[in-house]
């Protein structure tokens, strides 16, 4: 059934681009700079949504739109065969673009909380759209090649980690055809464009965000005998944390403990009576994950006790829902699609590189018991030039989220819609 959601006039000219099979390959760039220029916040992708997911239906696919938040489902049915699932990420960062690029986003949108905010693709998910628009082009305009289920989901809210979690938990695996196998790619910021990175096994992290809350008893900053200084506790706190990972955690597990923001106190001569600090905490298996988790735990209660602090003062540790699992490549589906992927766009363009402590919620589809094979790739993103230059200079590339982060756009398209079809069109004909 069409989606009747109004969009704006830039995405209803993009729409018309796709309108056919040849003006989807030659246009897949105008598509990119209208969704780069029309970036949406979390849980409101719903122009992006229904462009993309328009496209879908033009196609011939069953697409269901506000799924899980703001997410679609589109659904190919193409004979008896295995069923692939393909994942786009659509949301985009709070960041004001600073790249100097003609289709630079210019965009202010009022978030959740009613601010305004600038907003930009700083982390590559228009290119994941267009990507995935131009494969599922690539795969429906060679239907007669393969045959089995294709499902083509439009994901919101990964930068919260709650996209995956949202559409999983409305169903997608009982209301859907449930996946043989789970794809996904993610640009890389780091790699040049033509190339693509793979990882079997974990291939990026568990990412738990913690808010702690240090209470204790204010007074004068002259007679710092009277109170219980939050601060000073605080301190203790920060610096104890970091032997989580140097004496609790195995050395052979890797894991990373980050205060990232603490916040307490008003003025020079002021003992304050709360002091809050944010937590990122990292890691892999989900035994390390738990192990921190029930440590930090501990060790706030312990130093609260330790600082004679009463039971309705001791400090509270709030384990946020703003978390990602990690994502697992399964093995074997990991070098067999490393390997369709390599006929696509040549062995010497195909790199195994090391896991990252990075986040991706499309983890969570991977972890739906019984679990589905599932595998994420890196698309590399910069310019060769450019790449080949910072290689030789020893300098630093905008990485992801970066509001100078700009993806070398007609290239990196090209691989990953040759790289993404390949993969599927091998996994529905058994390729090995």
């Amino acid at each position: 059934m069409k989606h009747t959601l109004l969009k704006s006039a830039a995405f209803i000219g993009a729409a018309l681009l796709l309108s056919t099979p040849a003006a989807a390959h030659e246009d897949l760039f105008e598509l990119y700079k209208t969704l780069h220029a029309n970036p949406e916040l979390s849980h409101m992708e719903n122009e992006s949504a229904a462009l993309l997911g328009g496209e879908l239906e033009e196609l011939g696919f069953d697409v269901t739109y506000d799924f899980g938040s703001t997410g679609a489902v589109g659904v190919f049915k193409n004979g008896d065969g295995p069923t692939v699932l393909i994942r786009a990420d659509m949301d985009a960062l709070p960041v004001k673009e600073a790249t100097g690029a003609p289709y630079a986003s210019t965009k202010m949108m009022e978030d959740r909380n009613g601010d305004m905010q600038p907003v930009m693709h700083a982390c590559g998910h228009d290119i994941h759209m267009t990507v995935f628009m131009g494969t599922a082009h690539e795969l429906v305009e060679n239907k007669d090649d393969w045959s089995g289920t294709l499902v083509m989901i439009l994901q919101p809210a990964e930068e919260l980690g709650q996209g995956a979690r949202a559409m999983i938990g409305e169903g997608l695996f009982d209301k859907f055809p449930r996946p043989d196998y789970n794809l996904a790619l993610h640009t890389n910021s780091a790699m040049p464009a033509g190339t693509v990175g793979y990882t079997p096994g974990y291939a990026l992290a568990n990412v738990d965000s913690v808010d702690i809350t240090v209470r204790g008893i204010g007074g004068h900053g002259a007679y710092p005998n009277t109170t219980k200084d939050p601060i000073v506790l605080s301190a203790q706190i920060v610096m104890g944390l970091q032997t989580i990972v140097s004496r609790e955690i195995s050395p052979t597990e890797p894991a990373v403990v980050t205060v990232g923001s603490i916040h307490g106190g008003t003025k020079h001569n002021i003992i304050g009576d709360e002091v809050k600090m944010q937590l990122t905490l990292r890691s892999y298996s989900p035994e390390v994950r738990q192990q921190t988790l029930d440590t930090i735990r501990r060790m706030v209660r312990g130093y609260g006790l330790a600082a004679g602090l009463p039971e309705d003062r001791l400090p509270i540790v709030d384990h946020q829902d703003e978390f990602t699992p990690a994502a697992y490549n399964n093995p074997d589906l990991s070098n067999r699609a490393a390997k369709m992927i390599a006929g696509a766009i040549g062995e010497d363009n195909v790199i195994e590189v090391s896991p990252v402590m990075g986040g991706e919620d499309f983890g969570e589809f991977g972890q739906v018991e019984p679990k589905i094979p599932s595998f994420i790739f890196w698309l590399g993103a910069v310019n060769p030039k450019d790449y080949a230059k910072a290689k030789k200079n020893g300098d630093t590339l905008p990485s992801l989220h970066s509001p100078t982060f700009l993806p070398d756009a007609e290239p990196t398209i090209d691989t990953g819609v040759k790289s993404m079809s390949a993969a599927a069109l091998g996994l529905f004909n058994g390729a090995q």
